[in-house]
């Protein structure tokens, strides 16, 4: 009979009060986005561990914003290192055949642990002024040139938004030497003006009420406890 005296692993209010009915309301804030004079659209740079949910957060607003199931940006589940090794860029096509919504998702190699692996720092600060071009393989030690590399980045090779994802599965087990990277990708993009937010993946993962129904998301204590 212990478990009668064990806590909720939900709140009975939600902390953060989410509008859940407003889908067609916030669709329709996307579908008329018009980014400023001279930019085509905004180019956001996910950026994450492997195995974080940034390929698969690319599917997701695909998804949901063409509402049929997208699996364009390849993943891998259960995958020790990078599988994304080019940097990549993905245009969502609206409901009007031949156009886009003015959104560019940008994947690359994840950040990893020790040298020799992962994606270069230095070649993320070079990603986030414009001078790479999309398809660079973004392996240990490469470095853009030639081709691949871009000497004068217009506004549209910059990067407008920066996304760090993060899983709630392992947010508390994060190493020390990739946090330490991705803070200096993060001081980067500061100095450079780029505004950022960070994302919880994974969270239907982490919290068995959040699995049974994701709405509650915001009512669960293990996902508080991460944020």
């Amino acid at each position: 009979m212990a478990w009668l005296f064990q806590d909720s692993p939900t709140f009975k209010e939600p902390w953060r009060v989410i509008p859940w009915g407003n889908r067609n309301e916030e669709l329709d804030y996307v579908r008329n986005f018009k980014p400023r004079s001279g930019v085509k659209h905004l180019r956001v740079l996910l950026l994450g561990l492997p195995g974080s949910g940034k390929s698969a957060f690319i599917d997701s607003v695909d998804t949901t914003l063409r509402r049929r199931v997208s699996a364009r940006a390849l993943a891998a589940t259960n995958y020790d290192r990078s599988f994304t090794q080019e940097y990549r860029s993905y245009k969502i096509q609206t409901e009007t055949p031949g156009t886009f919504y003015p959104l560019v998702f940008c994947d690359t190699m994840g950040i990893e642990k020790g040298s020799g692996r992962g994606v270069d720092v230095e070649n993320i600060k070079l990603i986030l002024k414009g001078h790479v071009k999309e398809g660079f393989k973004l392996l240990p030690g490469s470095k853009p040139t030639g081709s691949n590399y871009i000497d004068t980045p217009t506004i549209n090779d910059k990067v407008h938004v920066l996304v760090c994802v993060v899983p709630a599965t392992t947010v508390n087990l994060m190493e020390k030497e990739p946090v330490i990277k991705i803070k200096e990708v993060r001081e980067e993009a500061r100095d450079l003006g780029i505004p950022q937010i960070a994302i919880l993946t994974k969270v239907d993962e982490a919290c068995p009420e959040v699995k049974k129904d994701l709405k509650k998301v915001y009512n669960s204590k293990r996902i508080q406890k991460q944020v």
